[in-house]
Formats: structure tokens, C-alpha cells, sequence
């Protein structure tokens, strides 16, 4: 079985030449992840993708089965998970266009289910580093690899949406350190943490955030801006699959060593 996952979102609903070989349906405690999984070869890689909004793209960002999603990569051999999303752009080097392999993320969000210890079990994992260490250097590799150019740090703040931020909430945002924002980092990002998973994010700018464009902000530029990158990021993720193996030296797989109380 693979070993490793994609999950995207607004604008890249497939990944070009993942040469599909089988849709998986699965079914989990905490529900029906939002489509069904394709598992398949890319890059001479087994590789499973699913797109967290679906196909049709009609499952807003806080109505996402976040823990249905995650379990469901599991639950197929998945330790390693890349996350691609659209984001807006707070500080200035965040312009339209530009792909930034994540180092930290704020959370923003509420009413969301972000835990699988929920009942009787009192688990506090670790969440110093929320994105794979060993990830984001194999994406800043793979980037290099592949001639394309990546900012190698950054920080997501993630909201609740659906509607996009106000420029009074996006100066608040920049105060806090935040580069880009968006609407599902979280709670993937802990929830793969609590299944022991390797988590990469990758975050493309779409956008400007409000109060820093010009005029208003539309969805429908979010989606074209997202697709119009979707060639770098075939090729970064074929140069990323490329990559031979390494043997992991991050934590992540033993999330949980001394988090249950």
C-alpha cells in the first residue's frame, strides 16, 4: 500500500500524469471523509489523494470532515501526508503566485472538531513544530531539484470562513507574525499529528489578503490564480517523490511516546 498522501484543495481537485489505478471509498468512526481516494502512481511512487473540498468542490472549509479525512489516510497505510492549499497573502513577500513550504501555524478557528481524544482519554501532544521537519526539508530539496523557487518558511494563520477576513483582521494577523492566511491548516495539521503522521504544508498564494489588494477580493480569482500554479506543482511534487528515501529523524511517529496523561 502507499505510503504517502496528497490532500489539496481550491483549484486542484487532480494532480496532472497521476496515472489512477483505483478510487477507494472508506468509511470511518467520525464519519465519511469528503470524497473517495485515489490511489495511485506518480513519479514512480504509490501515492493517495484525496480533495478535502471534493471533486465538485462543494464542501466549505468549516463544514470539511477534517478527522474522517485524516483517519481515512490511515486507515490506507498513509505516514506521510503533503497538504496543498490556497491561501492570501499578509506580509510582503507573500505576493500572488508564491509557494511557501510552512513552518508554523496559528489557530484561528473554533466550533471545529480537532481531536480524536475527546472522551475518556486525556492526551497533550507536542506541537512545537506543526509541519514535518524531515518534510520541509525534502520539499526545499526537491524545489531546488526542480528549478523552482519556494519560500522555505512561513506562517499560516487559519480561520473559520467560509466569508474571507476584513482588513482590520488582517493587520491583527499581521501583528501576530502571520505571512499568509487560510481557512484549512487547521485542524489537519494536529489531527495528523495525533495519528502519528508525517504533516507537509505547502501554501500557494492566490491573493493579496483585505486591506492589502486593491479593490475587493473575489472567489472565483482564487481558484484560476491556484490553478494557474498548478504546473510548479507538479513539478515540485514529481521532484519530490523522486527523492530517494530517507530514514526519518523527526518525532512524529512517536507523537504520542508521552502525551497520554
Amino acid at each position: 500500500m502507499p505510503d504517502i498522501g496528497v490532500i489539496a484543495g481550491s483549484g486542484i481537485y487532480n494532480i496532472p500524469d497521476f496515472e489512477i489505478r483505483d478510487s477507494v471509498k472508506v468509511s470511518t468512526p467520525f464519519g465519511e471523509p469528503s470524497d473517495i481516494y485515489r490511489t495511485g502512481r506518480f513519479a514512480g511512487k504509490e501515492i493517495v489523494f484525496l480533495p478535502r473540498h471534493g471533486s465538485l468542490h462543494h464542501i466549505p472549509p468549516h463544514r470539511i470532515n477534517y478527522r474522517a479525512n485524516l483517519w481515512g489516510f490511515r486507515e490506507l497505510g498513509v505516514s506521510r501526508l503533503l497538504s496543498v492549499g490556497a491561501t492570501g497573502g499578509i506580509t510582503g513577500k507573500m505576493t500572488p503566485g508564491s509557494i511557501i513550504v510552512l513552518d508554523q501555524i496559528i489557530d484561528m478557528t473554533s466550533g471545529r472538531e480537532s481531536t480524536f481524544y475527546d472522551e475518556n482519554e486525556v492526551v497533550h501532544i507536542d506541537f512545537t513544530e506543526p509541519f514535518c521537519p524531515d518534510l520541509r526539508r525534502e520539499l526545499a530539496a526537491a524545489a531546488k531539484n526542480a528549478g523552482i523557487r519556494v519560500v522555505k518558511k512561513g506562517t499560516y494563520i487559519a480561520v473559520n470562513g467560509p466569508r474571507l477576513e476584513t482588513a482590520a483582521e488582517i493587520r491583527a494577523y499581521a501583528k501576530l507574525g502571520a505571512d499568509v492566511v487560510g481557512m484549512t491548516g487547521m485542524p489537519e495539521a494536529v489531527l495528523a499529528r495525533e495519528l502519528e503522521i508525517c504533516f507537509g504544508g505547502l501554501a500557494v498564494v492566490t491573493n493579496a489578503a483585505a486591506g492589502i489588494s486593491e479593490g475587493k477580493l473575489a472567489a472565483t480569482e482564487v481558484v484560476d490564480a491556484m490553478q494557474a500554479t498548478t504546473e510548479r506543482i507538479r513539478l515540485l511534487l514529481k521532484s519530490f517523490f523522486a527523492l530517494d528515501p530517507v530514514q526519518p529523524a523527526c518525532a512524529c511517529g512517536s507523537a504520542l511516546k508521552h502525551a497520554r496523561m
